[in-house]
């Protein structure tokens, strides 16, 4: 099978987050599934700067109002699709916003402009390569199935996956008409969304398939209050909901190999872990102490429950942890850490931005990993503490529920437990599940089978890639026959 995916962010290209992380490990995860999948992503600035000698494959005078080309390329080994759209792409800022922090205002326009060049992929293919099925990643490539519709390859099975149904590509009707789209098109069976155009809402309403990132998350998504103003959308297509927990790359997170740790270690050998526990008491500024370290690596947002992780702060402190922090997002919430910090030197450590290789220190040098987030669709923080034995101290919601088994009574007796769970998400539960943690650290066999069961887990892509291939067959056995 050949599968064209779409996302606007792919590891180890360009990386705001775990939908990076995703797109980027899912081609070689399907490799051994029979499935040829080949990535189109913007051509950012940073992207461009690591495409050597690309292949121009297909050339636009006019997308959007730009001129613009895709081309073909390998990094490390791997192929991709690049649309290089200068106009769109080559500026300063991240992939979404400015130098400021603002959203780039033409974000329709450029976000259009991939999901058309991924519809005229399909429709006549590229250098004799023409995907069976096209999958697209989040509101950035929710108008896929929509073009997708319009054109010769209407037939062609799409995907939808959501990452974050927080973010949908909402934007003003007055953009409609320079989309390219029939005005049949902007209604309640399109991208019509309260009036407003919904890059998101056309990909769901469309899409020959929906797929979230975990079990739990796509029933979550079905209520009210996880919904997002979807819920009845999704209920409706409730036959065409999957959920396929998202794995890790366990090649690039291996404790045994990681060449960005102080030591390399295994399940068996947890003793050299400790170097890596003192490396990152250095790079934090922690004291020494009798109790856990706790890691938080995250987005700096109330979605990430941080607020209560600055409410219960003084507490964790005063129950004997420390603190590593490394992210970055709310300004308020940044200044109210900082004050923790400032508060508790030698206790709790603050870095603020985005830093990959210090996760991989955190990962392995944390004793437990802290998550409290109010909704988290499937979250890969927590696959990365299990692999490392970071002993997950997580929300039970979305994904985290999928994914952490509680150190509950029966599942520590049965040697299944793999971390702590909490609910409901507030702060008082989430000093509860620090004071678990707390006592179970005390006990250094009990944490040690913690770490075991954590780091023995199947956080692999193997089981979802083979799912994900599944729902490709089923799609292409129900695809219909072309006029």
């Amino acid at each position: 099978m050949k599968v064209l995916s779409v996302a606007s962010e792919v590891y180890p290209l360009i990386k705001t987050g775990g939908l990076a992380d995703v797109a980027g490990a899912l081609p070689a995860a399907l490799a051994s599934h029979g499935v040829d999948m080949r990535v189109l992503l913007p051509g950012y600035r940073s992207v461009m700067a690591k495409i050597r000698q690309p292949l121009r494959l297909r050339e636009f005078d006019d997308l959007f109002g730009a001129s613009a080309a895709i081309l073909a390329g390998k990094v490390d080994g791997m192929d991709w699709l690049v649309l290089d759209a200068p106009e769109f792409f080559d500026r300063d800022g991240g992939p979404y916003t400015d130098a400021a922090g603002l959203d780039h205002p033409d974000n329709w326009r450029r976000f259009a402009a991939l999901c058309k060049a991924a519809a005229e992929i399909a429709e006549h293919g590229l250098g004799g390569w023409k995907p069976d099925i096209v999958h697209a990643h989040d509101w950035q490539a929710g108008l896929v199935p929509v073009y997708l519709g319009q054109g010769a390859a209407a037939a062609t099975p799409s995907v939808m996956t959501v990452h974050n149904l927080a973010f949908q590509g909402q934007f003003g009707a007055d953009i409609f008409p320079e989309l390219g789209l029939p005005q049949s098109v902007f209604s309640m069976e399109g991208v019509e969304y309260y009036g407003d155009v919904s890059f998101l809402k056309g990909g769901l309403q469309l899409a020959s398939a929906i797929t979230t990132v975990s079990p739990t998350y796509a029933q979550e998504i079905r209520r009210p209050d996880f919904g997002m103003g979807l819920d009845g959308l999704i209920n409706a297509r409730a036959a065409d909901l999957h959920g396929i927990v998202n794995g890790i790359d366990t090649k690039v997170w291996d404790p045994s190999g990681d060449p960005l740790i102080d030591t390399n270690y295994s399940a068996s050998k947890l003793k050299k872990r400790q170097a890596n526990r003192k490396a990152l008491a250095e790079r934090f500024g922690l004291e020494d102490g009798d109790g856990p370290v706790f890691t938080v690596i995250s987005r700096l947002t109330w979605q990430k429950g941080i607020d209560l992780l600055t409410e219960a702060a003084d507490d964790i402190v005063a129950m004997g942890g420390r603190i590593a922090i490394l992210g970055a997002g709310d300004a308020a919430l940044e200044g109210a850490l900082l004050a923790a910090a400032a508060r508790h030197r030698g206790a709790i450590g603050l870095v603020i931005g985005y830093d990959e290789p210090l996760s991989h220190i955190m990962q392995a040098g944390g004793d437990a990993l802290l998550v409290p987030s109010r909704f988290e669709p499937c979250g890969l923080t927590q696959l990365y503490g299990l692999r490392y034995g970071n002993v997950p101290v997580v929300a039970r919601t979305g994904g985290l529920a999928d994914t952490v088994i509680d150190a509950n009574e029966a599942a520590s007796a049965a040697r299944v437990a793999t971390g702590f769970q909490f609910a409901p998400v507030t702060t008082d539960q989430l000093r509860e599940a620090v004071r678990r943690a707390i006592r179970a650290f005390a006990e250094p066999k009990v944490w040690a089978r913690l770490q075991n069961q954590g780091m023995k887990a199947d956080v692999s892509w193997e089981r979802s890639a083979a799912r994900y291939a599944a729902l490709y067959r089923e799609l292409l056995s129900k695809q219909r026959p072309t006029e």
